[in-house]
This record gives C-alpha cells, structure tokens and sequence, in this order.
C-alpha cells in the first residue's frame, strides 16, 4: 500500500502506527518525526510563516482567497504518476493544510482515483477516534487500538489527580495574534480536561477572532499563548503587540506572571502528541500537582519583575524558559 500524507496530524500517526516505509508523499510542513524529510513533498504552502509577521500572513491569505486561489500548491501530476493507494487530508482548516475540495478535483481526474480520507477531528476524543480510522483504512488497525489505549491511560491518569480539585482559575488560549484567534476545536476540551476554567467556547467550537476588549472582558487567570505553525522566537516577536494594548497591564494573568508561550507542536497537530500538549497543560494549570511533564524548551513564562516597567516592544524578553532550573 502507498500512502500519501497531506497533513502534519496525518503523518504523525502514520508514523507512529509504523508505516513510515508506505508513505511516498508529504507536505512541506510535515516536519515530525525528523525523518519525515526525506519523503517527496508534493505539497507545498504558498506563505512562509517563518518569515513573515502574523499582520503579513493575514494580509498575503486575504490577496490569495480573494482571488479565488488555493494557499498551497499541490502536485497533481505527482499524484497521477504515482498512484498511491490512500491519501490523508482534512476539511476543517483551509488555513492550516490542503483542504479535500482541492484534493478531490485533483484526484478525480485520475483513471483510478486513491482512497481519500478525511481526517476532522474537533475534541480530543475526535483525535483518538481519527488515529483508529487511519489505523482501520492501512490495515493496522490493532496497532491503532495499541496506541489509542496507551493515550488513553496518560489521559486517565491526569483526569485522576484532577478528579478532587476544586479551584479551577480561569484559562484562555490564543493561537493567533494580531488578529487575535482563540483557540478552537481540541484547544478548550484540553483546557477543561487539565483543570482550566473557560466557559465562554465549548469544547469543539471552531477557533475565532475575537476583539482584544474581549480578551481583557474575560479576564484570565492563566493567559496560554500557542501561535499556530509557530514556535517560541515567533512568539517572542509577536508578543509586543499584545503587551501594548490597552488593558494587558490590568489581566489578572499579566499582573501574576501567569502568561506563558507554548511551542504550537504539541497543539495545533492533532496527533498523537496531543496527548503531551494536555499533559503540559495540566502542570502549567496546577503546577502544585504535576511535575516533570513539560519538555525542556517548550514554554516560556512572563516574569512580572523583569516586566515592571518595561515598554512594550522589549517584553519578549521578560519571557523566561519555564519550568526554571529553581522551579
């Protein structure tokens, strides 16, 4: 069977089902495991995010959709002259990854077309029953059951320590910045499952923009920044444009230093690893009762005392690598 891998979560999970040696085709932003590189990309996004500011990003997909244009370029006469078996895409972000639509005109034109799946996850119970569907369609599908058992039991064993806790602060999760967009689908079922409090988006709600006042209106506790397809030098640079709004100096968050960058991988990717993204949630939510579940170099936190007085334009760097060697 050939595979061929049209999203991040898509690979992953083919990877972690071993089926690295099927899959003759990625996208250029598959990057997980490492070894993925070596695979053909026949894929490829029309916006380098590494390089430009989220007010760029916004400006150059609005020019692209306005123009009735795809935001990534998909190789068809790849596909046709490979015939692979199976492709993996989805159908929930047309932002994030190549959408069916434009998959299926693609493969609609070969004589005999692939099996194309879908995968739309929106909870995290979504993410699991999406491993077992890549699983049943590849013909692993004991290995699927495996690997949704063993996340399973991670996940269990949070829900356990939780099970007694009362004090639940009040969470809020931005996976864009300038425009401001809360994190949807998987982000609040993960927020409530680590012990967060959010009752303005239910879990499974499609992610939003929202006016920064409604930011400032919720007033978090624990103010979560995870910047879809970003990492934490992005984040450090997108930072300042919150910190010079009006009323982040007011966030209960702000004042206690409960504001934290978070590398997107173990979020925007609904794969296998979701399952460390709530394990990292859940120690940053209630670091009393957790400890030892966040990778080193995955967050960052606000320091208010090297932020007291700071403009904010330097406030990227009062953010410091959490948990601390002190911690």
């Amino acid at each position: 069977m050939k595979i061929c891998s049209l999203l991040p979560s898509g690979t992953e999970i083919l990877y972690a089902l071993g089926l690295a040696d099927r899959i003759v085709g990625v996208t250029d932003l598959c990057d997980y495991p490492p070894e993925v590189r070596e695979k053909p990309v026949v894929c490829r996004s029309r916006i380098d995010v590494d390089s430009m500011t989220s007010q760029q990003v916004e400006a150059m997909m609005r020019r692209i959709l306005e123009a009735g244009e795809s935001p990534y370029e998909l190789d068809g006469d790849w596909i046709a002259n490979n015939s692979p078996d199976v492709v993996l895409t989805q159908d929930l972000c047309y932002f994030c990854e190549v959408d069916a639509q434009t998959v299926g005109r693609t493969v609609d034109q070969m004589p005999m077309p692939p099996e194309v799946v879908i995968l739309n996850p929106r909870t995290l119970q979504g993410i699991l029953d999406s491993i077992n569907q890549v699983g049943e369609t590849c013909g692993v599908p004991d290995r699927a059951t495996s690997l949704v058992s063993e996340m399973e039991t991670r996940i269990q064993a949070i829900e356990r320590v939780l099970a007694s806790v009362a004090a639940k602060p009040r969470v809020f999760s931005l996976e864009g910045i300038n425009p401001v967009v809360i994190g949807g689908h998987w982000i609040p079922d993960l927020l409530v499952r680590a012990g967060g409090f959010i009752d303005a988006f239910a879990p499974g709600c499609a992610a939003a923009r929202l006016a920064w006042e409604d930011v400032v209106s919720y007033a978090p506790e624990k103010l979560f920044v995870d910047l879809c397809s970003s990492g934490l030098q992005r984040h450090k640079s997108e930072i300042p444009w919150l910190a010079a709004q009006e009323g982040w100096q007011s966030l209960p968050a702000v004042k206690s230093g409960e504001v934290y960058l978070i590398d997107h991988v173990y979020f925007s990717v609904p794969g296998p690893r979701i399952v460390q993204g709530l394990e990292i949630l859940a120690q940053l939510t209630h670091p009393d009762l957790f400890d030892c579940l966040i990778p080193e170099g995955t967050v960052l936190k606000l320091d208010p005392e090297r932020a007291e007085g700071v403009a904010a334009e330097g406030i990227g760097d009062c953010f410091v690598p959490w948990p601390s060697s002190k911690a």
